[in-house]
């Protein structure tokens, strides 16, 4: 027998969307459509593009472990010192670096269900006791019921805002009431993972100005959705001193490459990208919710570059039939609503395509 630790072998690995190569592969379609992992249909700023050519011939050569230029740039952005600011190889990295920094085995931790995944290992990794607060009605973060679940013995609090898998965001007002009845030390991240497409909501809280203002919040930011930048693995994040300190203690040496570090400059600099992206988004997320209000579905009002619906039925069977038809989206039984299905926002043709296929799987002939 080989001792691994129980608390390990009680996580689940995470579930990522399925390939389209490995779709075309196993169904012998041509046409495959990928609207399962949330990814920008723009692809990398051209920027970025023209900063990794430019770094490939110095592959051989160490990467910058403190990421100097990256977090200068991310500090002229936020408005935030260095010293507030930490990078990761994703912001997956960073959400495992906070668990093993501030949980133990007598600690708890408090999330909402469903919500992102990789909460779950946070705890898991740390034998900490995991508590999973239920959405609200409207899929939203329930922070009355999660400042209930707080005790004693809660050290951190996870809100995804907007959440995933539902895209739902909670307001300003409600979050400074949270945060104001917490116990001092207690840490909230506010995971802003899809923060570029909410940012101008109005009063859409953003975690760095509660940063900036000295409270016990850790905000998380990622590259990979609004900049187009999943396949290079660039997050960030800025938090108190005392916490970016100990990142450092515990992360890898050089834990962000030198590709993503140049292409995640340059991205920065590119914010007429972004700002292309988000429109494209926009009229995407108008697109998904009419045709899910069409077939009887409840979208949720999304503030992410997704739609999360409930379709009324089990959503496996709906999953399938839009897959043998070459379209990819992720199906609510391993989100944690099986009646639900979330679809990413694609280009212009991949949401026609998606309509398209959609009303033929739930046209009466094909769903029942």
């Amino acid at each position: 027998m080989i001792p691994i630790r129980p608390n390990v072998l009680e996580m689940q690995a995470y579930s990522p969307g399925k390939p389209i190569d490995e779709v075309k592969r196993e169904l012998g379609l041509d046409r495959v459509v990928k609207l399962a992992s949330n990814e920008n249909p723009f692809g990398p700023s051209p920027r970025a593009i023209e900063a990794v050519k430019k770094a490939v011939e110095r592959m051989h050569i160490y990467p910058d472990a403190a990421a100097h230029d990256l977090k200068g740039a991310l500090s002229a952005r936020l408005s935030l010192p260095t010293t507030n600011l930490m990078v990761g190889n994703g912001s997956d990295e960073l959400i495992h670096l906070i668990g093993l920094i501030l949980l133990g085995d007598e600690d708890q931790m408090v999330m909402g269900d469903p919500s992102f995944s990789r909460y779950d290992a946070a705890a898991q990794i740390g034998e900490s006791r995991l508590i999973k607060v239920p959405l609200d009605a409207e899929y939203r973060h329930d922070l009355p019921a999660m400042a209930r679940a707080t005790t004693a013995k809660t050290k951190l609090i996870w809100i995804a805002n907007p959440n995933n898998p539902t895209g739902t965001i909670v307001r300003k007002a409600e979050l400074d009431r949270f945060l104001d009845d917490l116990p001092e030390d207690v840490v909230v991240v506010l995971d802003e993972a899809y923060y570029e497409f909410a940012a101008e909501v109005p009063d859409f809280p953003n975690a760095r100005d509660y940063v900036a203002a000295g409270k016990n919040v850790i905000g998380l930011r990622t590259f990979s959705k609004a900049y187009g930048l999943a396949g290079i693995r660039l997050g960030y994040g800025f938090g108190p001193e005392t916490i970016i300190d100990a990142i450092n203690r515990v992360r890898e040496p050089f834990n962000v490459n030198c590709l993503a570090q140049l292409a995640g400059i340059a991205a920065l600099e590119d914010q007429e990208h972004v700002r292309k992206t988000v429109e494209n988004n926009r009229r995407g997320l108008n697109t998904l919710a009419g045709v899910f209000e069409r077939v009887g579905a409840k979208p949720c009002e999304s503030f992410a570059n997704f739609i999360y619906a409930d379709l009324g039925r089990p959503a496996r069977p709906v999953f399938q039939a839009l897959l043998e038809r070459g379209v990819i989206t992720r199906s609510g039984d391993v989100l944690g609503n099986p009646n639900c299905l979330r679809v990413s926002v694609g280009s212009e043709e991949e949401m026609q395509i998606f309509v398209e296929e959609l009303e033929n799987v739930l046209s009466p002939a094909v769903a029942r």
